[in-house]
């Protein structure tokens, strides 16, 4: 069970705050102390979540109190009581760090546990932002790839795994997954970190000129060839060479890439001499490589030459845990680079955000994220912000799914995976199993979260 929120009462009257005690000690862990002396004390020992404190005390004020407390190393949320209200007084209470202000004469139980409530609750979305941020910025990140759903923690264990030893690797995933990214953070994590990486789209390149492009080519080795051109593999010595779409290749030039892997040598285009080079290469494709190997249209020898290492990259939608993290990933990255202070979502642009399928993955959703953060107007990137298609994904816009989620106007990253996590138990009918499936988490780790946000018995 959890515990409840810690509460101090600090008050000279003994009637007021032993009445306070009773009222709120059903919702509050309650401590009482009748000064400012007696509170630090306490303070010093506990660590409590919010201090309710008089103005009026002996010997030094309320206000001084919540300075004090203030300047503790995890300070409580501070709420000023006085008889003595005026608008004066409210002003300096918060320019002294107070949370939030109370006239002890309107004093309803009720108000005081709302206004109580509210303040931790935002204590905890600014404790969770800044632990989400950290995220963003931490070491686990791998050189810009974000995410903590299962799918991606496998791939981030085998890039660190792999990243060390001069394996040949086989990227796999859609279009606009991030296989180039994890290609750098391969080689960035590797020894040859300090050499160069260097990046071929194979399908950029007609036929023709993809293998003088690779090998490059001698003075006079075909019409325009009207000097010596070093090619990649030469350019990639001692590092890292990045074949993007290696499925579009044509046979010839698969049998000389075939070659060097084999025998890490090579000539160029109208050359006879044969170069030797120390390459690290890592290939990626969106192809279905063994259909083409079953169709004729690649080589089986020089597919299993490939995949010595295979990273499976999985698409945007089978991690659409994931979704929140790299929107706030990439709102913070544009908003710096287009120097606009957009810094969050609403609910409902962050809810459009989670429901829209994202064909084309996560270069779609940065897409959309750059052009919404071009037409902000304020702080928070709204749903009218959003591309067409993005708000008119199902439950993404003002429709009764929709209405049913979101009950209000600010994101909250937790209350945007809170309810992720409901809309997946209902589309399961409850199969948590299911739902865990949905949402891009483990099982043990919807249980945690459900535990967290009481949905324990949905």
């Amino acid at each position: 069970m959890a515990s409840k929120p810690m509460l101090l009462i600090v008050d000279d009257e003994k009637p007021t705050r032993e009445g306070l005690r009773s009222a709120l000690e059903d919702r509050f862990d309650v401590y009482v102390a009748e000064d400012a002396d007696g509170a630090m004390s306490l303070l010093e020992r506990e660590r409590f979540d919010v201090v309710l404190t008089d103005f009026r005390l002996p010997k030094e004020d309320g206000m001084r109190l919540i300075a004090r407390a203030k300047s503790m190393s995890r300070p409580p949320i501070c709420i000023l009581m006085t008889a003595y209200g005026s608008e004066e007084l409210a002003v300096e209470a918060m320019k002294r760090g107070a949370d939030d202000y109370i006239a002890k004469g309107r004093l309803q139980i009720e108000e005081l546990e709302l206004r109580i409530t509210r303040a931790l609750r935002q204590q905890q979305l600014e404790a969770e932002n800044v632990s989400l941020h950290a995220q963003l910025d931490d070491r686990f990140g791998l050189e810009h790839l974000v995410g903590r759903s299962p799918p991606m923690m496998e791939v981030f264990d085998v890039v660190q795994q792999v990243a060390p030893t001069p394996a040949t690797v086989l990227i796999q995933g859609e279009s606009g997954t991030g296989k180039e990214l994890i290609a750098k953070a391969i080689h960035r994590l590797s020894p040859r970190a300090r050499q160069s990486m260097v990046t071929v789209h194979c399908a950029a390149l007609p036929a023709t000129l993809l293998e003088s492009e690779l090998f490059g080519h001698e003075k006079g080795a075909f019409s325009g060839a009207h000097e010596r051109r070093i090619g990649r593999f030469e350019q990639a010595d001692g590092g890292t060479l990045f074949l993007d779409e290696i499925g579009e290749i044509d046979a010839s030039t698969q049998v000389k890439l075939l070659r060097v892997l084999g025998e890490r040598t090579f000539e160029r285009v109208g050359s006879s001499k044969t170069l030797a080079v120390d390459v690290r290469l890592i290939a990626a494709t969106n192809k279905d490589l063994p259909a083409l190997v079953k169709s004729g249209g690649f080589r089986d020898d020089l597919y299993f030459r490939l995949r010595v290492v295979e990273v499976f990259l999985p698409p945007l939608r089978a991690r659409a845990g994931d979704i929140p993290l790299l929107a706030l990933h990439f709102l913070k990255e544009i908003a710096a680079e287009y120097n606009k202070p957009v810094t969050d979502f609403t609910v409902d642009a962050l809810q459009a955000l989670v429901n829209y399928t994202w064909p084309a993955n996560v270069r779609e959703l940065r897409n959309a994220i750059e052009g919404a953060v071009a037409l902000c107007r304020g702080d928070k990137l709204s749903l009218r912000d959003l591309p067409a298609t993005v708000r008119g994904a199902p439950g993404g816009g003002g429709g009764a799914a929709a209405g049913v989620l979101l009950g209000q106007n600010e994101l909250t990253l937790r209350d945007a995976e809170k309810q992720l996590i409901i809309r997946a138990l209902q589309e399961a009918g409850g199969n948590r199993t299911l739902a865990a499936q949905k949402i891009g988490v483990s099982r043990r780790t919807l249980h945690r979260k459900l535990h967290a946000y009481r949905l324990e018995g949905f």
